[in-house]
């Protein structure tokens, strides 16, 4: 992915994600979809957007396999669309961005060899709307061990640091060292080269990722902290946030309270006063999880507004598009394992 023009075309992209923002799902067709079973949810989508995903999977997929590969093919559809509107910078941005798909499908292929699942079932879980080739993601699902993922990510973005990980997780035998160390390069990509005098559009684009690095430091933190596993939460911390160095996330991560009101001091408390206070209301891990999502999506949405003509209505749809798919299949995969409304109801992550 790089960029074929000098000009950044914000005002033609922004104009066509903030439709496409429009037609997302909002609360009440989520109310719906909650009150039925998957056959209905399968029926209810052949009539809105994602039709063509539907109609296309229909005769290989059935019931909420149906829905979820759906849901991924139509999410790839529009970020490839993101990189056909943008030119200049802006495309270049995005497309760092969606980088986060090369990260989700490393996961994916990981956590697949890992628990030594059919090769079949790894490819339909991928969501091919980063940069990898095919070709490349075709060879990581063939791979037969870990060891082999990691030699053959050596040429990307990833392969440096999968490799310093490889040896912690060979001694520990779980999944953590590499997955964090699949966020944390590409946390390093997307920050790793900006011109010295940037423009606005790349100041906010860096405001938001220093933003999410820190939202994504809380969580990771807090897992650790929640497992009762020994591991030190400063050995995941991702760098280049705002709010954060390894010993105050160390301190603030043992007292959710303590923690709270540190955000409320920072750069982050005029926008995320409402976000915060349910985080404090938060009882669980989950819910403390959920709160942290919705107010990253309230942070982009408050950027949005205050610079409309920016990277930051596009970053805020690609997110609530995620969302959008995260919310849908909650509610199909809750129904098939026979939740209640009111317990899916809670999983979903709404703005």
């Amino acid at each position: 992915m790089s960029a074929t023009v000098d000009t950044a075309n914000y005002g033609y992209v922004t104009a066509r994600v903030r439709s496409r923002r429009a037609s997302l799902f909002d609360e009440s067709d989520y109310r719906k979809l909650v009150r039925m079973g998957p056959g209905e949810i399968a029926r209810f989508m052949e009539e809105t957007e994602y039709e063509t995903e539907m109609n296309a999977l229909g005769a290989r997929y059935g019931g909420v396999d149906l829905i979820e590969y759906a849901l991924n093919r139509n999410l790839a559809k529009h970020f490839d669309d993101l990189l056909r509107f943008a030119d200049g910078e802006l495309y270049d941005y995005i497309a760092r961005y969606l980088r986060k798909f090369d990260a989700w499908n490393i996961k994916t292929v990981i956590r697949g060899v890992y628990t030594d699942s059919d090769q079949q079932e790894i490819t339909d879980d991928l969501i091919r709307a980063g940069e990898f080739s095919d070709q490349l993601l075709d060879r990581l699902v063939e791979s037969t061990s870990i060891e082999m993922v990691v030699e053959r990510l050596s040429n990307t973005i990833f392969g440096p640091a999968l490799e310093d990980a490889y040896p912690d997780y060979e001694e520990t035998g779980v999944l953590v060292p590499l997955e964090n160390a699949v966020d944390r390069a590409f946390y390093s990509d997307m920050l790793g080269e900006f011109p010295e005098e940037p423009s606005e559009g790349t100041r906010l684009y860096i405001r938001f990722l220093r933003a999410e690095i820190d939202f994504r430091n809380v969580r990771n933190a807090l897992r650790l902290a929640r497992s009762g596993a020994d591991i030190d939460p400063g050995a995941y911390y991702i760098p280049d946030g705002r709010l954060f160095d390894e010993s105050e996330l160390r301190q603030l991560t043992a007292n959710i309270g303590q923690l709270t009101e540190y955000l409320r001091q920072g750069p982050y408390a005029s926008d995320l006063d409402d976000a915060l206070s349910e985080l404090e209301a938060a009882d669980s891990l989950i819910e403390f999880e959920r709160a942290l999502q919705q107010a990253l999506l309230e942070y982009a949405d408050t950027l949005t507004n205050r610079y409309p003509l920016s990277i930051c209505p596009v970053i805020a749809y690609i997110r609530a598009k995620e969302r959008e798919v995260d919310n849908i299949r909650a509610i199909a995969r809750g129904k098939e394992a026979g939740l209640t409304d009111e317990e899916i109801e809670e999983e979903l992550v709404i703005v």
